[in-house]
């Protein structure tokens, strides 16, 4: 007798099993229990394993992948991925609601939004190929991100197929978070572990998401929600109906959006969640606010950030009490010594914080904050720990006012302030602090790009004195290295001990002397001078194309080159007229380190009607990205400044110009709305 067909129980079990992942990790409303989940679970992998010629991509055993990944390739987005303007007032949104009407001509009656819950996560793209999913991308820079397609496989939220017969190809996008429960389980193992704990759920489901192992991926119990459908077939002609639409997909869509008629039911809907957001099982910091009619978002259009039909909402931060045990003050890798507070453990916006930002020396003076005194805490943008302000009834009688100390922390340095500066500095170019953190800044991704070689081994090399400045590193040998003995900076469990680095201290001998070909752009950038930041050592390397050109520059040609203004070409000076910074130069140099660029010499700017006079541009201009007005000006001979100085010969301004356009006015530098630019454009400037 013939063997029933296995196919149509296949379908079934798949069907069956898709069905309740949705109604569990989407809808959190089980119909079954686990045990009777596993059960059918179980019996596909047996089916499966005895057809393997059946196993499709899209079934639910496929979903974590069988090993670990070599590493994520880099992808382009088909459509930027932009952020979100910010809004922190009623006045605000409505502000927002006005600039919305104005730009896309509306008349009188209510604009109808979409609001939704801003979920605190990390930011994906999935791309579905005839309902299937076929790849996975993080945001990146906006324009390119990173494929993850292995590990957004293993989010059970996210369907690996889709219902409804959706053809073609589509693009959807969404937020991948980690559900507080989640959170809390994976920081109980991590401790458990010895493990250092994720500060909040957010960087855990960032960290997450960048891990090279799926698997592991998919024990920590990621969740995710989509916002955002970006191609499809048959576009719908609201945002509300796309929501609907991808949830009967089998989308996870955050099932609290409200369609509001007018501002005033924006407003509400916000003041309701701001109230109630701690219900939720995720982490939220506000309300995103969408037009909801497509038509009007495509005459309204974006800008080079953020689009101009939709803003965020940010909730209140939440503030709390507790006590100020003592201010201690931080060394940073510039020498800024800034001031902390030392608390007593409180729990506030979803984590338990013991340590505060206070800003500068003057700002606590000036809210006469002191040790011991009961202080308000809040955290500013539900991220960063603050000291807003002391409660004095509570305080004790005995309190003294704070003092900044005279001398460095770590190496007994006196502390010097410029007038200018609120910012106290140790001006020790060998401080063990600046070197430790300026030693991590050296090997950073955008500097010199020394894998490997992150905070723990710094901490092991100096502690063992074998490097006391940047060169040391390239006298370090492969040996040395490999026999480092690298000691747990918090033991907290058996397999926390000491050990050899063994092959990844080879690993790092080997970035270290690949890192000596590295474009000079990247050392200049690497030796922390004070405001010179990629952009900025790029810039001096086009320009004066090798480091002994830089260290020779007088004043006068470094304040010169474009974008290199009085300030940053006096930090230059100031760096390179240090003897000891010469010598570690040298040093470098010695050591084989690249002192050249391979990067293009800046184009030459044709003469033109304008040339000798900068523009400056602030505000969004709806003509044209910023980017084309630049290279218009340049094209007509001008140079296109950043800040507004007496220098200035014009200011072309758009919509939400800010201070730039303020300070134009004030010092009587000429001003163009976009308009007048328009047609100083069309007639050649002249």
């Amino acid at each position: 007798m013939a063997k029933p067909d296995p196919t149509e129980r296949l379908e079934e079990l798949r069907d069956a099993i898709r069905h309740h992942e949705e109604r569990y990790y989407i809808h959190n409303a089980p119909e079954i229990s686990d045990e009777a989940f596993d059960r059918l679970l179980h019996e596909l992998e047996q089916l499966e394993a005895e057809h393997p010629d059946l196993v499709t991509t899209d079934s639910p055993t496929q979903r974590v992948a069988g090993r670990p990944i070599e590493g994520f390739a880099t992808v382009e987005h088909l459509v930027p991925m932009l952020s979100l303007d910010n809004t922190y007032s009623d006045e605000e949104l409505r502000a927002f609601d006005e600039r919305v009407r104005k730009g896309a001509g509306l008349g009188g009656g209510p604009v109808a939004y979409v609001t939704e819950m801003k979920i605190d996560g990390l930011s994906l793209a999935l791309t579905y190929e005839n309902g299937r999913l076929v790849r996975g991308a993080t945001r990146g820079d906006g324009i390119r991100g990173e494929e993850v397609t292995a590990n957004v496989r293993t989010i059970r939220a996210i369907p690996l197929s889709l219902r409804g017969g959706v053809s073609g190809r589509i693009e959807v996008r969404g937020e991948v978070f980690l559900p507080r429960k989640s959170f809390e389980r994976m920081n109980q193992q991590r401790e458990d572990a010895g493990e250092p704990l994720f500060a909040n759920p957010r960087n855990a489901a960032a960290g997450t998401m960048r891990n090279l192992d799926p698997s592991l991926v998919s024990k920590r119990g990621l969740s995710a929600f989509i916002y955002q459908l970006v191609t499809a077939s048959g576009e719908r002609p609201t945002h509300s109906a796309t929501l609907s639409a991808m949830s009967a997909w089998g989308l996870p869509v955050e099932p609290h959006w409200r369609r509001c008629d007018g501002i005033a039911d924006v407003i509400a809907f916000c003041a309701e969640w701001a109230e109630k957001r701690r219900t939720l099982e995720f982490d939220t910091d506000g309300v995103v606010i969408k037009v909801d009619d497509l038509a009007i978002r495509d005459r309204l259009g974006v800008t080079a950030k953020f689009p101009r039909w939709a803003t965020a909402f940010k909730f209140p931060a939440e503030r709390v009490h507790t006590k100020l045990l003592r201010i201690d003050v931080n060394v940073g890798r510039t020498g800024a010594v800034t001031p902390y507070a030392v608390l007593e453990p409180v729990f506030v916006s979803g984590s338990t914080v013991s340590m505060a930002t206070l800003h500068n020396a003057e700002d606590i003076a000036r809210k006469d904050i002191r040790e011991g005194d009961t202080v308000v805490i809040e955290k500013a943008g539900d991220v960063i720990p603050k000291v807003v302000a002391p409660i004095p009834s509570l305080r004790q009688e005995n309190a003294q006012p704070w003092t900044m100390p005279t001398t460095c922390p770590e190496c007994g340095s006196t502390l010097r302030r410029d007038e200018e500066e609120v910012v106290w500095r140790c001006e020790n170019t060998s401080c063990p602090a600046r070197l430790r953190r300026s030693l991590e800044h050296f090997a950073s991704r955008s500097a010199m790009n020394i894998e490997g070689l992150g905070a723990s081994l710094v901490d092991q090399l100096l502690a063992q004195d074998l490097v006391r400045d940047f060169s040391d590193l390239y006298r370090l040998d492969a040996i040395t290295l490999e026999n480092l003995v690298v000691s747990p900076k918090e033991p907290r469990s058996e397999r926390a001990v000491p050990r050899k680095l063994g092959k990844a201290g080879r690993n790092v001998f080997e970035q270290i002397e690949r890192s000596k070909s590295n474009d000079v752009s990247r050392l200049i950038y690497g030796l922390g001078i004070r405001h010179v930041g990629e952009k900025a050592a790029a810039t001096l390397a086009r320009h004066l194309r090798s480091m002994d050109a830089i260290l020779e520059a007088p004043l006068e040609t470094l304040q010169g080159i474009p974008e290199i203004g009085p300030v940053v070409a006096q930090s230059i000076r100031t760096f390179v007229d240090e003897p000891r910074n010469r010598e570690l130069v040298a040093k470098l140099k010695a050591a084989g380190v690249n002192m050249t660029t391979s990067l293009p010499e800046p184009a030459v700017v044709p003469a033109g009607p304008l040339a000798g006079k900068t523009y400056v541009l602030t505000g969004t201009l709806a003509t044209m990205t910023r980017e084309q007005a630049t290279e218009a000006l340049e094209q007509l001979g001008a140079k296109v400044g950043s800040a507004v100085s007496r220098k200035t010969s014009c200011v072309v301004y758009g919509t939400d110009a800010g201070s730039k356009l303020e300070k134009a006015r004030q010092l009587g530098v000429e001003t163009l709305d976009e308009d007048q630019f328009v047609a100083l454009i069309m007639k050649g400037g002249q």
